[in-house]
C-alpha cells in the first residue's frame, strides 16, 4: 500500500502533464499497428490494452488506476483509427506489370525540372486498371495544356506501386497505399492531350509566382526563393539539394513550421502596428485579437498557395493554435499545445505518424519548448538589466544552446530515416535560420509586393545576394570532411528506445526526467553495434551489393540506375561512390554471372550472381551451384541448382523481398517481408488486387 501512495503522489506532481502522456499513448497505438506484423497481433493489442483499461479503472484506485486506464483506451483509439484508416484507402491495383494505352484525366502535374521529368497523377478511364495511377514522362516531351484536369492519351508501362526495396529504406508502396495509387510507370511515346486544362485558380497563381521569381532571379538563387514561396522544390539542381542535405539546411527548403511561423508573426506584428496608429480602433477594438485574425489568414493563405502539402498543414494547424492562445491570453506556445497539434493531425492522418517529416518537425518544437521550460535554462535566458554586450551574449549562448539542442534531437531521426545526419548542422543553421527569417523572406516578400508598380528589381537583387551567402554556406559546410555521420539501418526497437527517452526528457517534472537518458543510451549503443551487412539483395534479385572491407558497397551491374547505387550506399552506410564486383581481384566474372568471395571469422563464403537473362549450359551452371554457398539470380532457376546455403532466385525472393544478409561464424537474413509484415499494402495477391490487360 505504501507503494502505491509513492505511486500516486509521484502522478499527482505530474498531473498537468498526464494529459500530454494521453497523446503519447495515442501516437503508441499508431505506431504499434505499423510495427506489428498483422491482424492477429492487432486484435490481441486491441484486447490487451482493453483489458489495461479494465483493471485500471475498476481495480487500481487513486491516479495510478486512472493513467493505467487512459492508457489503455488511448493505445486502443490509436490502433483501431490507424487500423481502419488502412482498410478504408484500399483500392485497387495492379499485381503485375502491363503495357496498356488508354485515356485518362489529369488529377495532378507536377514538373521536376531539376530531372527533367513530369510526373501526372492520373484518373484512367479504363474500369480495368487502377482508378488512380501515376506515370513519368520527359518534361521537354510534354504537350501545351498538360495541366490539372486535362483530358489526355497516352501508351505507359505500368506496374505496382514499389515496394520497400531493402529492410530499413524507405516503403513506397506504403505512400501509395495511403495515397491510394494503385499503379506507378513510364510514359511510352507521345502523350495527346485531347481537351487541355490551362492553369486556373491556386495552381495557376503557383504557376505565374514560380515563372515570376525565376524571371526576376535567375540561377540557383531563383530556384531557392520559388521553393520559400510556392514551395516548389523541383528546380533545384542535384548539386544544390546534396549541400543543403549535407549541410543540415534541407528543412529550409520544405515550406514548414519556420516558412509558417515567418509569415503568421511578420502579420501580425505589422497589422498590431498599423492599427494601432488608429486611436480609435486601439480604444474601440481588442487588437490583439484582429492581429490574431489576419495572421490566421495569412497563415492559411499561404498554406493553400503552397499546395497545402501535410508538413505545411500540420504546421499551419500548430500556428493557428499558438494564435487562439494569444486570443485567450494563454501561453503562446507549450507541451500541451504541440499536443493538441499532434492530435488533430494524427486523427485527419494517422500514417504520417511513421513519417520523417511529422517526427522530426514535432521533435525540434518539443526540445525547444523543454529546453526552456527548464528551470536553469529558463533562469540563465531570463531578461534582466545588463548592458548591451551582455544581452547580445546571452542572445547568442540562447540560440547556440538551442540549435545544439535541436540538431542532437533530430539526429536519431536522421540516422534511422536517412541512414545520416549532419555533424555540423548547427554551425549553419546559427547562420541560415536567421538569414533566411530576418532577411531574405522579408525582402522576398516586399519585391514581390512591389513588383507591380515596378520598384522590385533593387530588392530581388539583394535577395539574390542573401540566398547566394546561403549556398555558400551550405557547400562550404558540406565539403568539411566528416560533416555527415553515416549509419546502416537503425532497428526499430533501438530507434523507439531512444524515442521514449526523449519524450520522457521532454514531459517529466521534477528529479526523475534525467532517467530518460538511460534507454537513449540504451538505444545509442545498440544502434551502433549493429554489424554493416555484407550483402544486398533488392527484392527482384537484379541488384546485388557485397560490401568491402572499407564499407564500401560493390555493384553486381555496372548499369545501376543513380536510385539504386544511392540505395545501396545509405543502407551501408557509407558517404561515397560505389564500386563494382567486377573490379575485385578475386572476382570471376562475365556478361552473365559473377563468382567471387568474401571471408569473415574465419571462413569464406562462395557467392555466384547471374546477371543476364541468359543461363548458360546447364551441367556447367549446376556445377557452379553445388560449389556455390550463395546464389542470386533475377529468374527462377532450375531444381537442381543446389548451394551449400542460400537459393535466392525470383521464387525465394518473391516470398522475402529484398535482403541484408550478415556473413560470419553464425549469419543472418534480414528480410523486407520481416518489416512488411501483413500489412495491407504487402498483400499483392489480395482481393484488392487486380490485372489489367
Amino acid at each position: 500500500m505504501a507503494a502505491w501512495a509513492r505511486i500516486d503522489a509521484m502522478l499527482d506532481d505530474q498531473r498537468e502533464q498526464l494529459p500530454i502522456w494521453g497523446v503519447v499513448g495515442f501516437g503508441l497505438g499508431i505506431g504499434l499497428w505499423f510495427w506489428l506484423a498483422g491482424p492477429t497481433q492487432w486484435g490481441a493489442l486491441l484486447c490487451l490494452a482493453a483489458s489495461i483499461a479494465l483493471a485500471g479503472f475498476g481495480l487500481v484506485r487513486g491516479r495510478a488506476g486512472q493513467m493505467l486506464g487512459w492508457l489503455g483506451i488511448t493505445v486502443a483509439a490509436g490502433l483501431a483509427l490507424v487500423w481502419a484508416r488502412g482498410e478504408w484507402v484500399a483500392s485497387p491495383r495492379l499485381d503485375r506489370p502491363v503495357v496498356t494505352a488508354f485515356a485518362a484525366t489529369v488529377l495532378k502535374a507536377e514538373p521536376r525540372v531539376a530531372d527533367g521529368k513530369l510526373r501526372l497523377t492520373l484518373a484512367p478511364d479504363d474500369p480495368a486498371l487502377p482508378p488512380m495511377l501515376r506515370v513519368t514522362l520527359d518534361l521537354d516531351k510534354a504537350p501545351p495544356g498538360l495541366n490539372d484536369g486535362a483530358r489526355v492519351r497516352l501508351r505507359a508501362r505500368l506496374a505496382p506501386p514499389p515496394p520497400m526495396a531493402l529492410p530499413g529504406s524507405h516503403d513506397f508502396a506504403r505512400d501509395a497505399w495511403f495515397r491510394q495509387l494503385g499503379a506507378v510507370g513510364k510514359m511510352l511515346g507521345p502523350v495527346v492531350v485531347t481537351q487541355a486544362a490551362p492553369p486556373s485558380g491556386l495552381d495557376g497563381l503557383r504557376d505565374r509566382l514560380d515563372h515570376h521569381i525565376q524571371a526576376s532571379l535567375p540561377g540557383p538563387s531563383g530556384t531557392i526563393a520559388t521553393a520559400f514561396v510556392s514551395g516548389n522544390q523541383n528546380a533545384i539542381s542535384e548539386e544544390d539539394a546534396v549541400a543543403m542535405r549535407r549541410s543540415g539546411l534541407a528543412h529550409l527548403l520544405s515550406v514548414s513550421g519556420l516558412h509558417i511561423a515567418a509569415v503568421v508573426a511578420a502579420t501580425m506584428f505589422l497589422s498590431l502596428r498599423l492599427l494601432a496608429l488608429s486611436e480609435t480602433l486601439a480604444l474601440r477594438f481588442n487588437l490583439v485579437l484582429v492581429s490574431a485574425g489576419c495572421a490566421a489568414a495569412a497563415g492559411i493563405g499561404y498554406t493553400l498557395l503552397t499546395g497545402a502539402q501535410v508538413p505545411t498543414v500540420r504546421s499551419c494547424i500548430a500556428a493557428l493554435l499558438v494564435l487562439a492562445g494569444l486570443a485567450l491570453g494563454r501561453e503562446a506556445l507549450s507541451l500541451r499545445l504541440v499536443a493538441a497539434g499532434a492530435v488533430v493531425v494524427l486523427l485527419i492522418s494517422p500514417e504520417s505518424l511513421v513519417g520523417p517529416s511529422f517526427q522530426m518537425s514535432f521533435a525540434s518544437v518539443a526540445t525547444i519548448i523543454a529546453l526552456h521550460e527548464a528551470g536553469p535554462i529558463r533562469a540563465f535566458f531570463a531578461r534582466r538589466e545588463e548592458g548591451l554586450h551582455f544581452r547580445l551574449a546571452r542572445h547568442l549562448a540562447s540560440l547556440i544552446l538551442t540549435g545544439l539542442a535541436v540538431e542532437f534531437a533530430l539526429m536519431p531521426f536522421a540516422l534511422y530515416h536517412f541512414h545520416r545526419a549532419g555533424f555540423y548542422g548547427v554551425l549553419a543553421n546559427l547562420v541560415a535560420i536567421p538569414l533566411t527569417t530576418f532577411v531574405t523572406m522579408p525582402l522576398e516578400a516586399a519585391a514581390l509586393a512591389l513588383d507591380p508598380l515596378g520598384l522590385g528589381h533593387p530588392l530581388w537583387v539583394v535577395t539574390g545576394w542573401s540566398l547566394d551567402a546561403l549556398l555558400w554556406a551550405a557547400h562550404r559546410v558540406a565539403a568539411i570532411p566528416g560533416a555527415v555521420a553515416m549509419l546502416p539501418t537503425m532497428p526499430t526497437a533501438a530507434f523507439t528506445m531512444i524515442v521514449a527517452g526523449g519524450l520522457w526528457c521532454c514531459l517529466w517534472r521534477g528529479r526523475g526526467r534525467p532517467f530518460g537518458m538511460m534507454p537513449i543510451a540504451v538505444g545509442v549503443v545498440w544502434a551502433m553495434l549493429v554489424p554493416t551487412p555484407d550483402l544486398l539483395v533488392t527484392g527482384d534479385g537484379r541488384h546485388v551489393a557485397l560490401i568491402g572491407n572499407d564499407g564500401a558497397p560493390l555493384m553486381l551491374r555496372e548499369r545501376s540506375g543513380d536510385f539504386t547505387r544511392s540505395l545501396m550506399t545509405e543502407s551501408a552506410g557509407f558517404d561515397g561512390d560505389a564500386g563494382w564486383i567486377e573490379d575485385r581481384p578475386d572476382a570471376a566474372c562475365s556478361a552473365d554471372s559473377c563468382q567471387f568471395t568474401v571471408a569473415r571469422e574465419g571462413r569464406t563464403w562462395r557467392i555466384l550472381a547471374f546477371r543476364s537473362s541468359y543461363f548458360p549450359d546447364w551441367k556447367d551452371s549446376v556445377a557452379a551451384c553445388a560449389a556455390s554457398d550463395i546464389v542470386i539470380a533475377d529468374r527462377r532457376l532450375p531444381r537442381a541448382c543446389k548451394p551449400r546455403w542460400l537459393k535466392l532466385d525470383r521464387t525465394a525472393l518473391a516470398a522475402t523481398g529484398g535482403l541484408a544478409i550478415t556473413l560470419g561464424e553464425t549469419p543472418t537474413i534480414a528480410t523486407v517481408a520481416e518489416r512488411v509484415g501483413d500489412h495491407p499494402w504487402a498483400q499483392f495477391a489480395s482481393s484488392t488486387s487486380m490485372s489489367a490487360r
